[in-house]
């Protein structure tokens, strides 16, 4: 069903608008002390992608001879599915006391245009991609260090690959549709059960369908289902403002939430896997791949990708104890692996790429974690 037939729907039976949502996501970022900015960038089709961009305040924060904070290239964060800028709250401020950062929501989510998107998997990518490209000429960005997490990691993957040019460092953060879905998923697929279940009894309807059809009692089942959320957010909410805020995500109209069921296949794979393209990105491009020593994503992607491409700089490391949502379950550690990683740059936004630098990768950077057997 075409997501103008479920919005006309919605208001009458889900306890959502975009207006609560605007409202819970001012409630998250209200307690951001850096400059921030906060507007819609209008694509040339006329859709509108909502951003936040937060800049340095401190001037002495970067070593001398590395340039002034709001000169080095900015950082941009794309979320995962479901997701929105707003989840980011925990690492903006951290990651921007040395570069520009910038956050969006992805064309679909969050406070976004809502779309539709076509049927076929390498024209839903395209237009998530073009959607990037033209936000990133709207904002006169020459290059950027792009940070992709799950979906946004696959997605931030794919721009590379059409635009290595822009791409100063690409930073994949527990990326998913890497691999290819294997024949037996009984050993290899061990996801949270929410997700099993999604998978096995959705079948060929919208992923988080379940949430709108539950109308009012739909903020209760993401309580229900989901409430390590709360806890990952704990330091900087006591009540249920991070899951309003999922909730009034998902429960608009499904137009992100449409793409991703025609990039999936079985929700935990792409129907066209990034490991067969990634070799397309060019080789001095360097690659920072930061998983969860906890996730549900399998990480022996990283190290494919450092076999097919061996005259590159790919570095892989597993932050102990996080979940899928490394940002968010160890905060702390994540913004010093993502900072160290930009810090790994030349200073110049339009500086050349060192090709001796990039091909081998730092040893202070490598953590290898133990996974769990569950």
């Amino acid at each position: 069903m075409s997501p103008g037939w479920f919005s006309s729907w919605i208001p009458s039976w889900c306890p959502t608008s975009m207006a609560h949502l605007k409202a819970v996501e001012g409630r998250i970022l209200s307690g951001i002390r850096s400059r921030m900015e906060s507007r819609y960038v209008r694509l040339k089709c006329g859709e509108k992608i909502w951003t936040v961009s937060l800049s340095p305040e401190v001037e002495g924060a970067v070593p001398s001879g590395q340039g002034s904070p709001g000169s080095r290239t900015p950082l941009v964060l794309v979320h995962g599915f479901g997701g929105g800028l707003g989840l980011w709250v925990q690492n903006m401020e951290s990651l921007c006391r040395q570069r520009p950062v910038h956050a969006f929501d992805l064309l679909g989510f969050g406070r976004s245009s809502r779309p539709l998107f076509p049927s076929d998997p390498e024209e839903v990518e395209g237009q998530f991609v073009h959607s990037i490209e033209e936000w990133r000429e709207e904002l006169g960005l020459s290059k950027m260090v792009l940070l992709g997490h799950s979906l946004g990691g696959y997605l931030a993957a794919s721009y590379t690959i059409q635009h290595p040019d822009r791409v100063k460092h690409l930073i994949l953060v527990d990326p998913w549709g890497f691999p290819e879905r294997p024949a037996d998923l009984s050993e290899s697929w061990k996801p949270p059960m929410w997700v099993k279940a999604a998978a096995a009894v959705l079948g060929r309807f919208n992923f988080l369908a379940v949430l709108r059809a539950a109308g009012p009692w739909g903020p209760s089942l993401v309580q229900r289902f989901r409430p390590d959320l709360k806890q990952k957010y704990s330091d900087y909410f006591e009540d249920d403002t991070i899951l309003e805020y999922v909730y009034h995500c998902n429960a608009q109209t499904p137009s992100g939430e449409a793409a991703f069921k025609v990039l999936s296949e079985s929700f935990g794979w792409a129907k066209r896997p990034m490991l067969g393209r990634i070799h397309l990105i060019p080789k001095d491009v360097p690659i920072t791949l930061i998983y969860g020593s906890r996730s549900w994503i399998e990480p022996s992607s990283g190290e494919q990708v450092k076999s097919l491409r061996p005259h590159s700089y790919v570095q892989t490391l597993a932050i102990e104890g996080a979940s899928h949502h490394v940002y968010a379950d160890r905060p702390e550690e994540f913004n010093a692996a993502v900072l160290q990683a930009c810090d790994s740059l030349p200073a110049s936004p339009a500086g050349p790429r060192s090709a001796a630098s990039s091909n081998h990768p730092s040893p202070s950077l490598t953590r290898a974690s133990p996974r769990p057997s569950e």
